[in-house]
């Protein structure tokens, strides 16, 4: 007697085999059932030869051989109902064939989904265009109007306010100065939780105090939406050319859904665990960097000093045990490196503003561990000094510039 290869599966004794999850990427996060990495959770229903319907428990097309009838939000596609057709023909091996189709028409289905981005600064401008050039359509926002009408021309949507960039899109991501903005563009009058939906997925890129981040994780899922920071490394001109890292905090299982975005701005994507340690990871890094870049400017500034051609010199140091980041990507001394902010009268680039709000984020969270940081805590007194002198809007490598007009800190 033969038997149809789902009746086998269904009069098998013993425990049934666990429900495969829906393979179908839904149009809208929170649609039909909680996503997994842009995926529907819910089980998929196998169907019975003849059955009607194909997918999971909540999102399943309406007629296998793709009858009429209006599509469900974040449903199947028409595609994917004549592919559904298939599974009922041929089975199992129907079903798998279509397993494969359905993941390579979810790839494409996932750039046409829109990204909201607010913050389209120094860093946040490239990161922006990135997701454009990988066929994200861009909903932007920036507090400076001015900043948005470069991405109009890319045919990017311009939104009044954060609120408005929620109510568009279920994908966001922000890349804001310091923690009081990143509190705004949350949680005020015409903030993002205004009008968020349920199921979003916001990253926040900013460099912020992980308190904040933690603050912002507990008032997002309070809306029913996932909270990830997501700090970056590697500056503009990493920015630029999509070569950025990202440290990321948040619930690990969001992992790959935010990290699918986070790849078209950055060629290195780390979890680091639980919400605000992407921006533990992010000051101690800041912190080094700013040490560094005092250091090579004072190496630099002496070697000048004692007669050495200052090319040379980066030569010999780029060569030597004294190499770093500041010595042989960002080098501080004019002249020396083209393509970078001290060739271009210190302008672009990392703020030395920002550096300093960097290091006395490191300050306070080595005060709150009781942590001791004698060079970091010089660092910061150098920057707020600079600061001070007229260098806030200038890049914290012009601390070379500082050094030499300076006869005695």
């Amino acid at each position: 007697m033969s038997h149809r290869p789902n009746e086998v599966l269904q009069r098998r004794p013993g425990p049934r085999p666990a429900p495969r999850p829906c393979p179908v990427r839904h149009g809208a996060v929170g649609g039909a059932g909680r996503t997994q990495g842009g995926r529907c959770a819910l089980p998929l229903v196998v169907p019975r030869r003849g059955s009607p319907v194909v997918g999971c428990s909540g999102c399943r097309s309406r007629r296998a051989g793709g009858g009429g009838g209006r599509r469900r939000a974040g449903g199947h596609s028409a595609r994917g109902r004549s592919m559904a057709a298939a599974v009922v023909r041929r089975g199992p091996a129907g079903w798998w064939r279509w397993h494969r189709q359905v993941m390579v028409c979810s790839r494409t289905m996932a750039s046409k989904t829109p990204v909201g981005f607010i913050g389209l600064g120094n860093m946040g401008n490239p990161m922006a265009k990135n997701l454009v050039k990988h066929g994200y359509p861009v909903i932007a926002y920036d507090v400076f109007p001015e900043a948005c009408k470069e991405f109009q021309d890319l045919g990017a949507q311009v939104t009044e306010s954060p609120a408005d960039v929620a109510e568009r899109a279920d994908r966001i991501i922000t890349m804001l100065p310091s923690s009081p903005n990143a509190k705004e563009v949350y949680t005020g009058a015409n903030g993002i939780l205004k009008k968020v939906k349920k199921g979003s997925l916001l990253i926040d890129s900013s460099t912020i105090d992980p308190a904040v981040s933690k603050e912002l994780a507990k008032a997002v899922e309070k809306m029913g939406a996932v909270f990830m920071d997501a700090p970056v490394s590697g500056g503009v001109g990493a920015a630029r050319a999509g070569n950025l890292t990202f440290m990321v905090g948040g619930v690990e299982q969001e992992f790959n859904a935010a990290k699918e975005l986070l790849t078209c701005m950055g060629s290195n994507v780390v979890y680091c665990g639980e919400v605000g340690t992407g921006q533990a990871a992010k000051i101690c890094n800041n912190m080094l960097l700013a040490i560094s870049m005092i250091g090579t400017a004072e190496a630099m500034n002496l070697g000048i000093r004692l007669g050495l051609d200052p090319k040379l010199l980066a030569k010999i140091l780029n060569m030597s045990s004294g190499r770093c980041w500041s010595s042989d990507t960002y080098n501080p001394v004019p002249g020396v490196m083209e393509g970078v902010p001290s060739a271009n009268n210190y302008q672009g680039g990392f703020g030395t503003t920002l550096m300093a709000k960097d290091l006395g984020l490191a300050q306070i969270s080595a005060t709150n561990t009781k942590t001791p940081v004698p060079l970091g805590s010089q660092a910061h007194q150098i920057y707020r000094m600079m600061c001070a002198k007229g260098y806030a809007l200038k890049d914290f490598s012009a601390v070379f510039q500082f050094l030499r007009e300076e006869e005695s800190l």
